[in-house]
């Protein structure tokens, strides 16, 4: 699996996560994980985008970048916040949302992860999953959360 794709599951399993009280977004990362070790289903297939299940490894990288930016949560959202002007995460789209958190968690504390390559693969995500306007909303908070780092530690 690429690094593009697997970032792609982790945005995935972050969105469906959205749906839920934060303190249950860990068992549905759980939930997800588990359904993606086994043949898709026609419903699954086209929400994975992936027709072979999960090895360990893949599995264990998800799960591990998942469970990092849940845990990390009151953190980056607080950062969103202070970017996002106008804005608040329960006023923020949820594909938006589990874009910029990503994002956000990967900037901040993934070093594995080039700083201008989390905001270009967010905005690569918010192409094929959000609206048209969404890319430069991602872009804009992206950007000014690049621009005021120091400040927003």
């Amino acid at each position: 699996m690429t690094k593009r794709k697997e970032r792609e599951n982790v945005f995935r399993m972050l969105f469906k996560a959205g749906f839920v009280p934060p303190e249950e977004m860990a068992e549905s990362v759980d939930i997800s994980l588990e359904s993606m070790r086994e043949e898709p289903d026609e419903e699954e297939f086209l929400f994975l985008h992936d027709s072979e299940p999960l090895d360990e490894a893949e599995e264990a990288r998800i799960r591990a970048k998942v469970g990092a930016v849940v845990a990390m949560l009151d953190e980056i959202d607080a950062k969103i916040d202070r970017a996002a002007t106008g804005w608040s995460v329960d006023r923020i789209g949820k594909a938006e949302l589990a874009i910029l958190r990503l994002a956000v968690y990967e900037m901040y504390h993934d070093d594995e992860v080039p700083f201008k390559v989390a905001i270009n693969e967010a905005i690569e995500l918010s192409k094929i999953y959000c609206g048209d306007e969404a890319r430069s909303f991602v872009n804009g908070i992206l950007g000014k959360i690049g621009k005021l780092k120091d400040n927003l530690d």
